[in-house]
């Protein structure tokens, strides 16, 4: 049997706490699985709820689920990837449940125990918390298990082991520290609208959040011939940015007042986007709401979260619509999202900053005081 890989890795040991950068050990693929070398990984939102206690994933573990990298070996069965592809990293879904059968693996029945439990999915089977673990040394204090298998990946490291189904090969000129977030954040953005909400020609859209997810969604709804595009955060250095992406106007929230935002998008939106998962955010999202409007809700909230909404002005036909990775069909919708950039329809590129893996709480800290949009780790200096 291959001998597990010496593997640097960021490991959250307490919630709330920093990442320390650690050796660790990473065993083989097994069937159905493929090994990656790292070479990006972007930071998500999702990460940091997950390090504040959002969801029970248990520590101490390896995060990130945005990765890109390329296959060094392969488990039994694999097939649609082999040793030297350049592949991306993405949510995972068991390929078994009513949902995948459907062709909706976004919507899998086990999404949340495929990414958020820290157990190994090998071969149709749960297994083992991970594939990971500490080196072994004598005199070194006994270590609770260090979990991985996060979106059945973990790629806040220089290796990880993914399954076959949350691999996409991609062209071998692609730039993997521009396009590795394209696995969680910019196509959650950019499927809510292209696979989603689909808004007619004109529509008025509304997205309350200009992180990576909303200014996806401003360019998608951009590009798909949206009417007014109108963008709402308290951030006022992401104002510019978003009428770069393609809004028609930025406000804060104190400026968008439910009959101000009615008024110019005559008379109500067709769509919102709630990017923040934050209850008051979605109340506001679904009151500008013109009949037979659609909230869509896409921020991750902490489990058991509430919100409440006007139950008579939901029955003129609104609807609030949960929307899981934009609906997207990884093999199918990742390439799509390359060539728009290509064609320069989503300059994803204008909102990327990296860093070393080393500096990984610089660039949180980064993010979170929103210096950056969105924080690539590279696992190879390239200094």
């Amino acid at each position: 049997m291959p001998e597990a890989l010496q593997i640097k890795a960021a490991v959250l040991h307490e919630q709330g706490g920093l990442f320390e950068i650690e050796d660790l050990h990473l065993n083989p693929p097994d069937a159905g699985e493929v090994l990656v070398e790292i070479e990006a990984c972007g930071i998500c939102h999702t990460d940091l709820m997950i390090r504040d206690g959002g969801y029970p994933t248990p520590l101490p573990v390896v995060l990130g689920h945005e990765g890109a990298g390329i296959v060094s070996a392969v488990g039994e069965g694999v097939r649609s990837v082999v040793a030297g592809d350049k592949v991306l990293l993405s949510y995972a879904a068991c390929g078994q449940c009513a949902s995948c059968d459907a062709g909706e693996p976004a919507y899998c029945w086990h999404h949340m125990e495929m990414n958020f439990s820290a157990y190994r999915y090998r071969n149709g089977e749960w297994s083992t918390p991970s594939a990971l673990s500490w080196p072994l040394s004598s005199g070194t204090p006994e270590k609770a298990p260090v979990h991985g298998a996060f979106f059945q990946q973990s790629s806040f490291a220089t290796h990880a082991v993914a399954t076959e189904n949350n691999v996409v090969r991609v062209p071998t000129d692609t730039d993997l520290s521009v396009f590795a977030p394209l696995g969680c954040g910019f196509q959650t953005g950019a499927g809510a609208i292209f696979n989603t909400l689909r808004p007619r020609f004109g529509a008025g859209v509304v997205v309350y959040g200009v992180g990576n997810v909303g200014l996806a969604a401003i360019a998608a709804a951009r590009s798909e011939g949206a009417g007014t595009i109108l963008a709402v955060d308290p951030n006022k250095k992401r104002h510019a940015l978003a009428r770069k992406f393609g809004a028609d106007q930025a406000l804060t929230p104190e400026e968008a007042a439910a009959d101000d935002l009615k008024e110019m998008l005559g008379g109500g939106a067709d769509i919102c986007l709630d990017t923040t998962g934050r209850p008051q955010v979605l109340r506001a999202a679904t009151d500008i709401l013109a009949p037979r409007g659609i909230a869509g809700l896409i921020g991750g909230s902490p489990l058991g979260t509430e919100a409440s909404i006007d139950m008579t002005h939901m029955l003129f036909g609104r609807t609030v619509r949960g929307i899981l990775q934009g609906d997207s069909r990884l093999k199918d919708f990742l390439p799509k999202l390359i060539a728009l950039q290509q064609r320069g329809r989503f300059p994803i590129e204008k909102l990327i900053k990296t860093y070393p893996l080393g500096e990984i709480n610089q660039a949180v800290a980064d993010m979170e005081a929103g210096k950056v949009v969105k924080p690539v780790l590279l696992m190879k200096d390239r200094n």
